[in-house]
């Protein structure tokens, strides 16, 4: 039996007439609040501009404001995520085995090297300081004996080999106990008895702290029981494409922006390419470091990163819902007078996600459509 042709499903059909009838009403709502409210526009498809009467409700759908003039980025604005400097954190983990007896620093709390984040009751502290008090009191006992040997050996009542071995005695006394000291220098020279006092390694804020009092802590544990950091230092990692490897190097300039801070753009730049491709996703990662970072810029944050041109050439920023695109050409619709909107062509450069950038045709400070255009240039379609 023979197949039957396969037939063009009927919810597509539907969704694509729905979505006609929406804008031709779009359209129709625009053209007719502009016969009803105000004198028709004049248009002319010679010089590509419409005009409004002032307070024409047409003017109400649309957004216009003015562009600003950037540094020209070399690709388009990479994905990246901001990240604790880690030249300047610390993840700070117990070397012992104890409990948490009391609680000293809190998040947020601005500490010192060397000052207690928090104190435990651990008996590895104990015995490590017990076996130095040991170390030390055998240490004294074996001079004690070296010294009985060389008096004997001089009275010729020991023998010498006797002397030798309480010389070798005394050595190893005194190595146990460099050992003994050594182990509690690392812990914690400053213990109080079988407390012992958890320090930060660094100066920094305690941005974290994943321990409660009465808490078992181990030095296997998986996570960190405080992470300190440098808040005025962050970096921000992103990941590069094969063929923009070329396009990147170790000093360059970055901008950076955030969702959670519209508008604003902030400056860093790159500090380290990596030396290999990922070999499953065949991208390159880049680490970035912050210049003077904003306060409100908090590590994990999303950020989009654009590597700037050396030469810190400027190109206009437009957003890409401000372009209107005619075959191979590019406009933008600019406003010269208070209701007076041209269509004008431009000359793009790079074309990101959200903004593009413009080589020609566009000037800093002037005034675009930034919603709408689309509707404009039917209207202006119409005109002409």
């Amino acid at each position: 039996m023979k197949n039957s042709p396969s037939r063009f499903p009927f919810e597509v059909v539907a969704a694509t007439a729905a979505a006609l009838v929406i804008l031709i009403g779009a359209i129709w709502l625009f053209r007719g609040k502009s016969d009803t409210k105000v004198d028709a526009p004049k248009s002319s498809a010679a010089n590509d501009t419409l005009h409004y009467a002032a307070g024409a409700e047409q003017l109400n759908y649309l957004d216009i404001a003015p562009v600003e003039a950037l540094a020209a980025p070399t690709v388009q604005a990479l994905p990246g995520k901001l990240a604790f400097d880690e030249d300047v954190t610390v993840r700070v983990f117990s070397p012992v085995t104890g409990r948490v007896v009391e609680l000293v620093a809190r998040p947020g709390a601005s500490v010192k090297a060397k000052d207690v984040l928090a104190w435990l009751n651990s008996p590895d502290f104990a015995q490590a300081r017990a076996d130095a008090r040991k170390a030390q009191a055998d240490l004294a006992m074996k001079q004690k004996a070296l010294a009985r040997a060389r008096e004997l050996t001089e009275l010729g009542v020991l023998a010498r080999k006797d002397l030798e071995g309480a010389q070798a005695d005394l050595g190893q006394a005194q190595a146990e106990l460099d050992r003994a000291q050594s182990v509690l220098r690392n812990l914690d020279p400053t213990g109080d008895g079988a407390r012992y006092a958890l320090r930060a390694p660094i100066a920094g804020i305690v941005v974290d702290r994943t321990i409660n009092p009465g808490q078992e802590v181990r030095p296997d544990a998986a996570n960190p029981l405080f992470i300190v950091t440098d808040p005025n230092k962050l970096w921000v990692a992103f990941e590069l494409s094969e063929q923009d490897m070329g396009k990147v190097h170790n000093g360059q300039n970055i901008r950076i922006d955030v969702d959670a801070i519209d508008g604003e753009h902030f400056a860093g730049h790159i500090i380290y390419v990596g030396a290999a491709l990922d070999p499953a996703t065949r991208r390159i990662a880049v680490r970035a470091e912050v210049d003077a970072p904003d306060p409100r810029l908090k590590p994990e944050m999303f950020a989009r990163v654009s590597p700037l041109e050396d030469d810190a050439h400027k190109e206009v920023a437009v957003p890409n819902a401000a372009l209107i695109s005619l075959g191979l050409h590019h406009y933008v619709f600019v406003e010269e007078a208070p209701g007076t909107l041209k269509r004008r062509e431009v000359q793009l450069g790079v074309i990101g996600e959200r903004v593009a950038y413009v080589k020609s045709g566009l000037k800093a400070g002037e005034r675009v459509v930034t919603r709408g255009a689309v509707l404009l240039n039917a209207e202006l379609g119409q005109a002409e």
